[in-house]
């Protein structure tokens, strides 16, 4: 089951923008790009991690290039819906981000999402060598597709109301 805890409400709720996606791990941070419309997620790249000044000017870049109003950071809880330690991380960042540039961001339950991703590069034949470089790509995208989905879903049961 899905969880989305905003920090924050958007800016701008009637306007086109884009919205990012993290898939944040100790070492990488994998990083997907909604399209101007909010309806599908692409990967975009994977940040290696240096050090918190740097993983934050990173952010920036993409924040302001792609002019992003809205984040949503994998929230990886344990399967029994108990928070993980790298749950906490993630919230740590997803907190880092609102209080530093100000934007909405979303936590979204992300059980699975890596094994997910495996199985999406499995099924598309690509090769199990090489995989670190995309995989946190792919799991973000997983990752902010969900969360689009069930927004798109909402809006709609809100729309039959």
């Amino acid at each position: 089951m899905a969880q989305d805890t905003p920090i924050a409400e958007p800016a701008t709720p009637d306007l086109p923008y884009r919205i990012v996606g993290f898939d944040v791990g100790d070492r990488r941070i994998g990083v997907a790009l909604s399209d101007p419309l909010g309806f599908t997620a692409q990967p975009l790249f994977t940040l290696h991690r240096t050090n918190r000044r740097a993983d934050m000017k990173a952010v920036a870049r993409v924040l302001r290039k792609h002019a992003v109003t809205e984040a949503v950071v994998g929230n990886p809880l344990y399967m029994s819906g108990d928070q993980s330690p790298q749950a906490a991380k993630a919230q740590a960042f997803a907190e880092e981000i609102r209080a530093e540039f100000g934007i909405t961001i979303h936590l979204w339950d992300e059980r699975l999402s890596t094994t997910q991703a495996h199985r999406h590069l499995d099924d598309a034949g690509h090769a199990a060598m090489g995989r670190k470089g995309i995989i946190d790509q792919v799991a973000a995208v997983l990752i902010l597709q969900s969360w689009l989905d069930a927004r798109a879903a909402r809006h709609k049961r809100e729309e039959a109301l």
